[in-house]
């Protein structure tokens, strides 16, 4: 089992930035990748972006691409999604996810665990 703890969303205003966090715990001995998922009021899960085990490679949304980074720390045990340039689509509930298997992982089938999401909200 793992456990995911997401923090660091909030109120802010288009234009502006927030970074998310995630820290995970339980078997961190398991290479898992690891994805940041939003649900917008109304719409399905998506994903946002991820990360492959070693967080070397990545993988980012077209709506989010050269504003949203992800990056992980396997010593940490964290994986994080900085936010920039920040628009009203981004509102959303964001997800942190971990699946086993290591390589970059688009699709929310693949992860096995979820944390319990963190609201970001982007007034225009």
């Amino acid at each position: 089992q793992v456990q995911l703890v997401e923090s660091g969303g909030g109120l802010v205003e288009a234009g502006g930035s927030l970074r998310l966090s995630c820290v995970f715990s339980g078997r961190t001995n398991i290479k898992y990748a690891m994805g940041w998922f939003r649900r917008a009021p109304g719409k399905e899960r998506e994903v946002v972006a991820a990360v492959d085990w070693s967080g070397f490679s990545t993988y980012y949304t077209e709506s989010v691409t050269g504003r949203f980074t992800i990056s992980r720390d396997n010593l940490k045990n964290t994986v994080s999604l900085q936010m920039t340039s920040l628009k009203a689509e981004d509102t959303a509930i964001y997800y942190c996810a971990a699946g086993p298997g290591g390589v970059v992982m688009t699709t929310p089938g693949s992860y096995d665990f979820w944390g319990q999401g963190t609201q970001v909200t982007v007034s225009s």
